[in-house]
């Protein structure tokens, strides 16, 4: 055990801390993997954040490492109520859609529609936006279910998520 949930704890909750370090010891050695992936469900918020920071990390360097533990991001890490997680889980839908079945991308389209149409958080709605706006490009009722969402997005007072919404937009809309 290398005590990853430990060496993910303390400093400021927006730095890195250690996140880097655990992250190469697990892609030197992949068993490890397990280990850091349980530290989603730490009582500390900091260590789950930096824990989403290491899976998307790892999942850049070495996607093969992620792809047997998609259907427990689709059920256990998608109930942990926190927004660094969930917006974590819109990217890693994104970067393992090739590796994911049918219904894996249907649970996933549930758990980003809810998120977009229920969460507050701008990350979580900008990441939501991007991965969701993609997918519907294949996938038309996704997108007549996504463009009134967008619409609603393009007039909040946030700028980033505004923004993002017009961009997404005007992706699905040329």
């Amino acid at each position: 055990m290398k005590d990853f949930e430990n060496r993910l704890k303390g400093g400021h909750p927006n730095s890195l801390g250690n996140t880097v370090e655990v992250v190469e010891a697990v892609l030197a050695e992949n068993e490890l993997f397990n280990e850091l992936f349980h530290c989603y469900f730490s009582t500390d918020e900091v260590v789950r954040l930096r824990t989403s920071n290491a899976m998307k990390r790892i999942c850049k360097a070495k996607k093969p490492m992620l792809i047997p533990y998609i259907d427990r991001f689709l059920t256990d890490i998608a109930k942990i109520d926190q927004a660094s997680t969930q917006w974590t889980l819109a990217q890693l839908f994104g970067m393992l859609e090739q590796d994911m079945t049918e219904k894996q991308i249907g649970q996933a389209k549930k758990i980003m529609k809810g998120n977009l149409a229920h969460h507050n958080d701008w990350i979580v709605l900008n990441q939501t936006m991007d991965t969701l706006t993609n997918w519907s490009k294949k996938d038309a009722d996704l997108k007549v279910w996504l463009l009134p969402h967008l619409e609603r997005l393009a007039s909040d007072e946030r700028k980033s998520v505004s923004g993002r919404a017009k961009k997404m937009i005007t992706k699905l809309t040329q």
